[in-house]
């Protein structure tokens, strides 16, 4: 009797443990959808680390982010500026100062 419990015993403990590793797939965010799939193609890292920032705080970002929206002709909502912005700004702009 006792070694036909252990089969179901351990592959319950098997199975527990396989779920040990597994780690949620972080959501992506509404502003990182739309950052990689209207302006990653012309954007690499390097256009975020460039000498010549026009961005410097807050503001500018919101304001090149809507800029460059605008000549895309893409629409996007003010609220969709400021999630891009709140995305660039985790990924890229951490050093910004507030407005």
């Amino acid at each position: 009797m006792f070694p036909r419990l252990m089969l179901p015993v351990l592959v319950s403990l098997l199975a527990v443990v396989g779920d040990v590793g597994a780690q949620p797939i972080p959501q992506a965010s509404r502003g990182e959808l739309l950052y990689t799939t209207h302006c990653i193609a012309c954007h690499d890292t390097q256009v975020h680390w460039r000498e010549k920032k026009l961005v410097t705080d807050d503001k500018s970002l919101r304001q090149e982010v809507n800029r460059w929206q605008d000549v895309a002709g893409l629409g996007w909502t003010g609220q969709d500026v400021e999630e891009v912005a709140q995305y660039l700004r985790a990924l890229y702009y951490r050093h910004l100062t507030p407005n």
